[in-house]
């Protein structure tokens, strides 16, 4: 198995389009050797814990409607290339995501990491649900086989702040910016949401250089 380490925040669309791209190109060939884990990377670590209106965030970080419409208009066509559906109507709030990431942390705990992200993944960009609010965290912590009560618990505590902090701030001592954010093998890092026919290379690369090994 190859290890394949994706940085990621549950609230960027490049990351849920980049996600489904990747997702694409390993079912079309599921004996691929990817072992994946997922990593924090806020995009927003100074949002205020309760979230902010979405209109009032993406106004204020883009200069108004005009701009935030423009900044948006390439995660559209993007995202309607890739298949991908995103409600943006139904987004109200944008929300800190450092619980999100704690729920990732711990589902992979439990092997079910692939089940959270796609969770989170689709209550915010498909359900518009806050995904910062412990209760919608509480239930799809159920949805994906964890126990509801222990999860809504151990949210009320600081359990992993500390800890998803200091690997998001790690991610960005060396060097990372944005995300999505792919890396293979601990070597070669592949930024941004790149299309299915680059993990299809990158597939077939790490096929012959097996098969180079292994003659």
């Amino acid at each position: 198995m190859i290890k394949l380490d994706i940085l990621s925040d549950p609230i960027c669309p490049w990351c849920l389009i980049g996600k489904a791209n990747l997702d694409a190109a390993l079912q079309a060939r599921p004996d691929h050797p990817f072992d994946i884990e997922w990593h924090p990377f806020q995009l927003n670590p100074d949002m205020p814990a309760e979230g902010m209106d979405r209109k009032t965030y993406l106004e204020a970080k883009f200069g108004g409607r005009d701009g935030a419409v423009k900044a948006y208009a390439p995660v559209v066509e993007a995202a309607e290339k890739a298949g991908v559906e995103i409600a943006f109507d139904k987004i109200a709030r944008t929300p800190n995501t450092l619980d999100a990431h704690r729920m990732i942390h711990w589902a992979g705990l439990e092997g079910r990491q692939p089940a959270m992200v796609a969770a989170l993944f689709n209550a915010y960009f498909r359900a518009g649900r806050d995904i910062g609010n412990h209760a919608v965290l509480a239930d799809l912590a159920a949805d994906c086989g964890m126990d509801r009560n222990m999860t809504a618990r151990l949210l009320e505590t600081d359990a992993d702040r500390d800890e998803i902090a200091a690997r998001d701030a790690h991610a960005r001592t060396r060097g990372v910016t944005g995300v999505p954010t792919f890396v293979v093998a601990n070597q070669h890092v592949v930024p941004g949401a790149q299309p299915t026919s680059l993990w299809h290379d990158v597939l077939d690369d790490l096929e012959r250089q097996a098969g180079v090994a292994s003659a």
